[in-house]
């Protein structure tokens, strides 16, 4: 349950749907699965997973959901081999070349035919909205990931007004002046990996892992030109995690001064999965709130 990465979402406006109000709107587009000529069927399933009934798990102001796709798995090989197969049959019984169009037509008729019996692959994403502060925080490590949870939403609400975080300066130019000597923030200390690039295309890209990020090479390569496009730190000896230039955040791990609340006595998975959620959220918030400040501060929304 805890997060590995985090795509951050600003809303518009305050979400004024109550755990139950929300999880009720979420019921109505729930995971039904593919149906067996669908290639792709997506919806809400319980955070719990099958210890739970609700799309809704609330604790504290966060609410978890969790969004679920469904693809239909089709081996481009298996099809290219049978329309290849088709196409060379009718071709030798009529005379004639097969074409583009009625070759497409072919490769959809085939694939319509393998559907009932391809196999089917689960992917969960999950997301907290924290209703104080109007955060919605995505667990994925793409942005094209978590938009796509973020659109299920806003398709299941009828409208929602969330876009990715931005901050005011070039999060490039700070991750540079903090590898060129600057000094970090309170709390932010520099992990043992980075990746820089320079502005010129045929300027390389150089990732630095398990390295002294304060030595003196790697200040060579930004005296040079390059820049910091991603950077591993630390945060209070509470968590690490690796910030690219676009905000994501990738890698992230809790520090066992965070996570030790893990081996207090639980009854069952529901309690454990509300604990972890509440610790988890509680540390993402103070992080996440200080980070931002050590960005340069949150640009307003237009």
């Amino acid at each position: 349950m805890w997060f590995r990465n985090l795509q951050l979402y600003r809303l518009g406006q305050h979400l004024d749907l109550p755990p139950e109000a929300l999880d009720e709107r979420l019921q109505s587009a729930a995971f039904r699965g593919c149906g067996r000529l669908e290639l792709t069927a997506s919806g809400w399933v319980p955070p719990l997973g099958r210890e739970g009934r609700q799309l809704v798990h609330a604790a504290g102001g966060y609410v978890m959901i969790c969004s679920r796709k469904a693809d239909k798995i089709i081996p481009a090989g298996v099809v290219k081999q049978l329309l290849d197969d088709k196409v060379a049959e009718m071709e030798a019984a009529e005379s004639r070349e097969v074409y583009r169009k009625e070759r497409q037509r072919m490769k959809d008729d085939i694939i319509h035919g393998l559907l009932p019996n391809a196999l089917t692959r689960h992917t969960d994403q999950y997301a907290y909205i924290d209703t104080r502060n109007d955060l919605v925080v995505v667990d994925s490590p793409t942005p094209a990931r978590a938009e796509a949870l973020i659109s299920l939403l806003r398709t299941t609400l009828g409208s929602l007004k969330a876009n990715p975080v931005k901050v005011k300066h070039s999060i490039s130019h700070t991750l540079t002046r903090w590898l060129g000597g600057e000094r970090l923030p309170p709390g932010f200390a520099l992990g043992e990996e980075c990746e820089l690039k320079h502005p010129d295309p045929d300027g390389g890209v150089i990732t630095c892992r398990h390295q002294d990020l304060a030595a003196g090479e790697i200040r060579n390569h930004l005296k040079n030109g390059k820049y910091a496009v991603r950077l591993a730190i630390h945060w209070k000896d509470r968590l690490s995690c690796l910030l690219q230039e676009d905000l994501s955040l990738k890698r992230l791990r809790f520090g066992d001064v965070v996570t030790q609340g893990e081996d207090a006595d639980a009854d069952d998975a529901a309690t454990r999965f509300d604990l972890d959620f509440s610790l988890m959220t509680l540390e993402l918030n103070e992080f996440t709130a200080q980070l931002l400040r050590a960005l340069g501060g949150e640009e307003a929304p237009d």
